[in-house]
């Protein structure tokens, strides 16, 4: 039997105090407030990345200088004085480049001078100069070519 058993049965029933009453929830106003701290920093981050891509396809962006035309030229073996002239193709459809071959020494060491501009205009967008030793090449001015 038990012993502690009382004949009075009345639930229980607990008082609460509107100062020591603890909420689990959040309110409308907090949630609010978050949600707009959230959407600021999202933004901003966006901004940021949207920024960054504009940059990174500026600096994609195609340019024309000599190196191609000297890079050509490094795969010949044979150099001959004078003056060329050509295009880019479809690469780059308005630019042209210029190149004058001299022998700069009696050794068969060639200066190459180089232009690259625009067909309409005529801007100038790179000029190079370069020494190529190409002991192949027919005899230059100072070797006593033509």
């Amino acid at each position: 039997m038990n012993c502690n058993v009382t004949s009075d049965r009345r639930p229980v029933t607990r008082i609460r105090r509107r100062g020591s009453s603890h909420s689990k929830a959040f309110t409308l106003i907090e949630v609010m407030i978050a949600l707009g701290i959230f959407f600021m920093a999202m933004f901003a981050i966006l901004g940021l990345v949207a920024n960054s891509l504009r940059n990174a396809r500026a600096l994609q962006r195609k340019t024309v200088d000599c190196g191609m035309v000297a890079a050509q030229l490094s795969l010949t073996n044979k150099l001959t004085e004078g003056l060329e002239t050509g295009d880019f193709g479809d690469m780059y459809p308005d630019y042209e480049w210029t190149r004058d071959i001299y022998e700069a020494e009696t050794n068969r060491l060639f200066q190459v001078d180089m232009i690259v501009q625009r067909r309409s205009g005529g801007a100038v967008e790179s000029k190079m100069s370069i020494l190529l030793f190409r002991p192949e090449s027919p005899p230059g001015s100072r070797d006593g070519g033509r």
